[in-house]
């Protein structure tokens, strides 16, 4: 390789979208892509943000970091939740590993990494940064440089609300800034290693992929928005392109998403279900939608709840685990086998069959950290999402419980890397996201650990 590598991360690109559909329309993308190689990248179990860029950057799958998704449970709780952060991740990144070889990185946008922690570089927190007041930068004083560039730097976007215009108006506004930030850094700062994360393409996703896919049940042809997407996808063409020519052609580049996207058929009511078939146990049935958090269940007669999202997570209401836990460890299994068996055989609105999976962690992952559900489960292969709220005059809603939402996640996201001196031919094929750390580190002349689960995909 160069003396430098750039990494772009695109949260939730595709390969049907990046590959096929808008590769013609994206010059720089399809220059990379014929001087370089490009994959088809299988995400981790689940197929999240929050875990998979922290994957994709240590080589470790999300039982071993102990995230599994946009929160945790709180142990010992039915009810209290904790938002990741960089103080979840014990484990070391790719920067950390660069560093300890005198290496400097300049990370931009890759989640969890709020608050910031110091690394042999520099850094600017990732979306869940709650917002400019705090600390968002390492060090510190890079704060004021970038409030000089951009002003307030903007870290994410509500995207499920009605006003699709102020939403498309704020999502441009952010990757601006954030591409913006980018150039100066790559100008400015010392540097080996650049990350930039644009979290915007995912948020594109699920806020207008029911405008431009004829496939999506809410389609509608020849609506305002109906080129929204591809639209964006030129900007970020355009953007990256800028940033191309701020580093020249003496850099490595590589392009990645941590999983894919497509459109979302509708959202299966999983805790309403769990009232009908006995396992969940309510005092009283709520007059309106409620979120389970703050619904009025019998936790003593309860056998399993869950929590909604493009998964579900099925938790056990275990004695000894759970504070009034009525599932005997000896029946453990038995219940979490019946219940896995009956999941998969729910099927759709119109009695169509679904391709439901389930999984228990201990079959995913190397270790358990943290606080991981006993079940996880892709309703109709992640096509439906799950709503967690009850109170639903129906258990198949047509979109999202929490607000506006189009899209829903898929395993498979895109690698494309192009090295400086190029390549004799362009190569295709796959590969998977805990790839990502060990390829990286070789390109750097470093032996990646035996901890990692990936290998090396360019020698």
């Amino acid at each position: 390789m160069s003396n430098r590598l750039v990494v772009i991360g695109l949260d939730s690109a595709p390969p049907e979208l990046l590959f096929s559909r808008f590769r013609k329309k994206l010059p720089h993308i399809d220059s990379l892509i014929r001087d370089g190689y490009h994959f088809t990248l299988r995400s981790c179990d689940p197929p999240i943000t929050i875990p998979a860029w922290m994957v994709m950057m240590s080589g470790r799958d999300p039982g071993e970091i102990g995230l599994y998704g946009f929160r945790s449970r709180k142990p010992g709780t039915y009810n209290e939740t904790i938002l990741p952060s960089s103080r979840s991740v014990t484990l070391p990144k790719l920067w950390d590993f660069l560093g300890e070889k005198g290496f400097r990185s300049c990370v931009i946008g890759v989640p969890p990494t709020y608050p910031p922690t110091r690394l042999n570089g520099s850094l600017v927190s990732c979306f869940m940064t709650p917002s400019n007041s705090h600390e968002f930068t390492y060090p510190p004083q890079l704060k004021e440089r970038i409030r000089e560039w951009v002003g307030d730097y903007v870290f994410d976007v509500v995207f499920r609300r009605e006003d699709r215009d102020d939403v498309l108006r704020a999502i441009y506004e952010m990757t601006e800034k954030r591409f913006n930030v980018a150039a100066r850094l790559l100008k400015e700062e010392r540097w080996d290693f650049f990350m930039l994360m644009e979290i915007g393409l995912d948020r594109i996703h699920h806020a207008f992929w029911k405008y431009f896919d004829p496939s999506h049940h809410l389609y509608e042809k020849g609506n305002k928005y109906e080129n929204v997407v591809e639209d964006y996808y030129r900007f970020l063409d355009l953007k990256i392109g800028e940033l191309l020519s701020v580093v020249g052609d003496k850099t490595d580049v590589m392009i990645v998403s941590d999983h894919g996207a497509k459109r979302m058929k509708g959202a299966f009511c999983v805790n309403q279900w769990l009232i009908e078939e006995g396992y969940l146990k309510l005092r009283s049935l709520p007059n309106h939608v409620t979120d389970i958090d703050k619904a009025d269940v019998d936790w003593s007669k309860t056998l399993a709840w869950a929590w909604g999202g493009y998964y579900a997570r099925i938790y056990v209401n275990l004695e000894g685990r759970e504070p009034l836990g009525c599932v005997k460890p000896a029946e453990y299994e038995q219940v979490r086998d019946e219940l896995a068996d009956a999941l998969k055989h729910i099927r759709g609105p119109s009695g169509e069959r679904w391709e439901t999976k389930t999984f228990r962690p201990e079959d995913l992952y190397r270790e358990l950290r943290g606080d991981p559900s006993d079940l996880l489960v892709y309703f109709d292969d992640l096509y439906w999402r799950a709503a967690g709220t009850i109170g639903h005059a129906d258990n198949y809603l047509p979109e999202n419980d929490i607000g506006p939402d189009d899209a829903v996640h898929d395993y498979d996201g895109v690698l494309i890397y192009r090295p400086a001196e190029g390549v004799a031919a362009p190569t295709s094929g796959r590969a998977t996201i805990y790839d990502v750390a060990p390829t990286l580190l070789s390109l750097y002349g470093i032996d990646p650990p035996q901890t990692m689960r990936g290998v090396r995909l360019f020698d």
